[in-house]
């Protein structure tokens, strides 16, 4: 019957759970019912996912038709969603009009800094923008093109969260850094929060960034060499997935981008668990050196970001995560393994005194992940400014010092909050 199948199911986990630690029959048989709970609603959600989706899609585009306060259309022909832009203002969705309408203008950035300054681009498609996504792309490399991105400095891709988020402060960062040079594009392939698409468009995420890089990164190989700007990616989050998803691997990354900084990567990033998987022998899982820091390089904060001694060759790519991140370490696999992480000495801001529990760290990471980013700057999924630290490391110009990072803090630090709550 299904009853016994299940009950010699339950005792088949309770075998496997006592040979990790050794418990009382009892209590190895009620974890075994917690697992196999687990299990049948995975499945469940598997089989479901695709039904899910399209309701909680349906649910979440009523919020992509809001604005939030304070959020004004551009006027600015360098932003999307202007009078003159092929996006319309009222097709970005809430996430890209939120991009599109915030950040430091070029007068701004030139009273707060003393530095003159170019009015930063900034290129958005919402879902709305078009019917599919390759019309929707083909507007963003519009919008690049009507905008002169291809003249400016750099050129950054974001490929976004669920919604088409773009962390502001990222932004803010580099185009504090390049005095307004630079050009910065990306796009919505979803209505649902990162939370829900991290579980039910995983693969959606990866195709929906790899189309984006391709389609900016085609165009922009079709602008003189010596002229085009510097070709980088950003990602935060959910982001990073779909970064990754663009590239084969480290060399073409290395061949695609002049440089790239991926910020609190989810733990089952197929690239970062490459990396973190090959890592030289004695570096610590939560802070890996991967041979020997030469292409790729990981920090969980500012101290640990600039190049030190060892040559550190360009393009540079460099993973920004903290070891109190539950985004980073949360992973079906601590259901019944004990994680390096927590076998090593623990990271800064982890708690010493946590320790593995088959099944109960699973859950205690699992719950940490619905306030990730509810925390201080500096902790969890909260990276602050943290971020100009590693654009600096990545993309700095000829000549830049330390001085001029804290400058550029400066001034992010007196505008805060000015573009609404962090996500």
């Amino acid at each position: 019957s299904v009853w016994r199948v299940l009950r010699d199911f339950v005792r088949l986990l309770a075998r496997q759970i006592n040979r990790v630690v050794k418990m009382p029959r009892e209590v190895a048989n009620a974890l075994g019912v917690v697992v196999l709970v687990v299990l049948s609603v995975a499945l469940v959600q598997g089989v479901l996912l695709r039904a899910v989706s399209e309701v909680t899609n349906s649910v979440f585009s009523l919020q992509n038709d809001e604005t939030r306060d304070g959020a004004e259309q551009p006027v600015a022909d360098e932003r999307s969603g202007s009078p003159n832009s092929l996006a319309p203002w009222d097709t970005l969705g809430f996430e890209g009009r939120n991009f599109v309408s915030s950040g430091l203008r070029a007068d701004e950035m030139e009273r707060a800094t003393g530095r003159p300054s170019l009015e930063p681009i900034r290129a958005y498609a919402g879902l709305e923008t078009a019917e599919t996504q390759d019309e929707r792309l083909n507007i963003v490399v519009a919008e690049l093109e009507r905008t002169g991105a291809f003249q400016r400095a750099a050129l950054v891709v974001v490929p976004t969260t669920g919604t088409g988020w773009v962390n502001p402060t990222a932004i803010e960062a580099e185009e504090l850094m390049f005095d307004g040079d630079v050009a910065t594009v990306a796009s919505q392939y979803s209505y649902l929060p990162s939370w829900i698409s991290f579980i039910a468009e995983g693969d959606k995420a990866a195709q929906a960034g790899r189309a984006l890089i391709d389609k900016v990164h085609d165009r922009w190989l079709q602008e003189p060499e010596a002229t085009r700007p510097k070709f980088y990616v950003y990602g935060e989050s959910l982001g990073t997935q779909a970064g990754e998803g663009a590239f084969d691997g480290l060399a073409d990354i290395r061949a695609t981008t002049d440089g790239v900084l991926w910020v609190g990567p989810p733990n089952n990033n197929r690239i970062w668990s490459q990396f973190v998987s090959r890592r030289d022998p004695g570096s610590p899982e939560v802070r890996p050196v991967y041979s020997e820091g030469l292409t790729v390089r990981f920090a969980d904060n500012s101290s640990g970001i600039p190049p030190e001694d060892q040559p550190w060759y360009e393009p540079r790519i460099l993973y920004v995560q903290h070891a109190s991140d539950p985004v980073v370490w949360w992973s079906p696999d601590l259901l019944f393994e004990r994680p390096d992480w927590l076998s090593e000495p623990p990271g800064p801001d982890r708690l010493p005194s946590m320790r593995w529990f088959p099944v109960v760290t699973f859950w205690q990471v699992a719950a940490d992940l619905t306030n990730a980013a509810g925390v201080p700057d500096g902790h969890g999924h909260n990276y602050g400014t943290l971020v100009l630290d590693g654009w600096v490391a990545v993309a700095a110009l000829e000549g830049w010092t330390d001085r001029d990072t804290e400058r550029v803090r400066g001034v992010m630090e007196q505008f805060a909050g000015r573009d609404g709550p962090e996500k």
